[in-house]
């Protein structure tokens, strides 16, 4: 007889509520000051002991992946109907200036894009899958816009990282009194990308720099140390 896995037992409802209160209030706290919000504000905006936000939450990857789920798949989304589109040229852009709207309404978010994980945490492995996902459409984005004569033929796929990374620090620094000023940045680069520009880009980063550029959970995202306050 094959033994088999007991279900998981579902939450109490005092449980998944104080959960839900949780998530709504990371998903807040994050998108207006970052990824680096400590845990006794998500738990003071949610309401209830970060005692209760350590137990439902052990380390900071596993609130991230509750926070960014639907963000992530409508960022992996956005990829795949870019891809569709079947004009590379407004695939190409359109993708660029959704994935930098997402960004700027959002810093959590625009941390979020910039960053990897590593070692690899489970409960963001999703998250993860999600963005190579996404990054493989766009490959194939690239590709096809250049193949159309409409994009730069020395643009980098990692280019997309790096603007993303210039993006996420004019959200940063102009969220409270020029919001929109992103745009503007958007524009200019989209019109840089456009084929037709003669001047000679210098290299694109090699793969393993930028990834080590994207490594800065340790500084950003540092886990919460364990809690031994009792339950509330």
């Amino acid at each position: 007889m094959t033994e088999r896995t007991p279900p998981e037992r579902p939450l109490r409802v005092d449980a998944a509520r104080n959960r839900a209160l949780i998530v709504a209030a990371a998903q807040r706290a994050f998108a207006e000051s970052g990824l680096q919000v400590p845990f006794d504000e998500i738990a003071r905006q949610a309401g209830v002991g970060e005692a209760t936000v350590h137990r439902r939450f052990p380390d900071r990857a596993s609130l991230i992946a509750a926070a960014f789920g639907d963000k992530m798949r409508a960022y992996a989304d956005a990829a795949a109907e870019a891809l569709a589109d079947p004009d590379p040229w407004r695939g190409f852009c359109g993708y660029v200036r959704r994935v930098c709207a997402m960004q700027s309404g959002d810093r959590g978010f625009a941390d979020l894009l910039t960053l990897t994980f590593t070692p690899v945490n489970p409960a963001i492995e999703e998250l993860e899958n999600r963005r190579d996902s996404a990054y493989n459409d766009w490959v194939t984005i690239v590709d096809k816009a250049k193949a159309a004569g409409r994009l730069r033929p020395d643009f980098h796929p990692h280019d997309m990282a790096v603007l993303l990374m210039a993006n996420a620090g004019i959200v940063a620094a102009t969220a409270a009194t020029a919001p929109e000023t992103w745009q503007r940045h958007v524009e200019y680069l989209l019109q840089a990308f456009a084929a037709g520009n003669p001047q000679p880009l210098p290299p694109p980063p090699a793969h393993d720099a930028l990834y080590r550029a994207m490594q800065r959970t340790q500084g950003i995202i540092p886990d919460p140390p364990p809690s031994n306050d009792p339950p509330p």
